[in-house]
């Protein structure tokens, strides 16, 4: 078996996410794909599953029998038993955004090694953005390294969520959102978990909270880390479950307000 370096793993996973990336622009230009709701609630096309499956089958071409936690192929995977190796991908971040036409949509695709998350690769086809990351060596936008912003103040942060498909939990979010529109200087809410992570990375936004699932956050996790933004959480991460591989009570912010921003959304629970 073929041992790869870090660098190595991140240039095939840039390859393999640009070619779903492809896929996913020629989905949209041909406008061919059935839609279904998954659980009754989320929201799914036939364009999410082969992008999956096409990630897959690369990824087991070049690392055979590696681990893979992929939304749409194989979700079940328990959270406390990670792999020593472990790829997790997100075919289509941002499913609805891309079944409407609309441009922030990802594929996602991070790989990590006892529990920590070493590369990271968020590509958006539609706003021709590659965003990637290796552990020491630094974040990437196209090639062009990035870093958070030097925002100080919650007054002059701009702050990023989402909200769960599930109308009946929205409700008990609105409390934190209102703490931040009165207290930041705005909130966006864009609908790709992956790219709100490496805006902040980059600074087109200052913060990021949510809690989602592991596939949508992973790849932009490790690419904010390596750009210098400060990652954790807002709650424990239960015992056994690795803090890069949690994907509750999120909080990813330039470096200066990440105790204010945590102060403030804690302040609410």
């Amino acid at each position: 078996m073929t041992a790869y370096t870090l660098e190595a793993r991140l240039a095939l996973a840039v390859r393999i996410a640009e070619e779903a990336g492809s896929m996913i622009l020629r989905a949209r230009e041909h406008q061919g794909f059935n839609q279904r709701l998954k659980a009754g609630v989320e929201l799914v096309t036939d364009v999410d599953v082969a992008v999956d499956t096409l990630i897959s089958q690369r990824l087991e071409e070049h690392f055979p029998g590696e681990a893979r936690l992929s939304e749409e192929l194989s979700p079940e995977r328990a959270l406390n038993t990670p792999a020593e190796q472990l790829w997790v991908v997100d075919p289509i971040d941002g499913t609805v955004n891309f079944a409407q036409g609309l441009r922030h949509v990802a594929v996602s695709i991070g790989w990590m090694e006892s529990g920590v998350g070493k590369v990271g690769v968020v590509h958006a086809p539609f706003l021709g953005d590659t965003f990637s990351a290796a552990q020491g060596m630094g974040a990437f936008c196209n090639q062009t390294s990035i870093k958070p912003s030097e925002v100080d103040t919650l007054e002059s942060t701009l702050v990023a969520t989402g909200f769960p498909y599930d109308k009946t939990a929205r409700k008990k979010l609105l409390p934190r959102l209102e703490a931040v529109l009165t207290h930041c200087q705005d909130v966006r809410r864009n609908g790709a978990a992956a790219i709100d992570l490496c805006d902040v990375a980059c600074g087109r936004l200052d913060a990021y909270y949510e809690s989602v699932s592991p596939w949508d956050f992973v790849a932009g996790w490790v690419i904010a880390r390596e750009a210098g933004a400060t990652v954790g959480h807002l709650t424990a991460v239960p015992e056994g479950v690795p803090a890069d591989l949690y994907p509750e009570q999120l909080l990813v912010t330039a470096p200066k307000v990440y105790d204010a921003m945590a102060l403030l959304l804690r302040s609410i629970d």
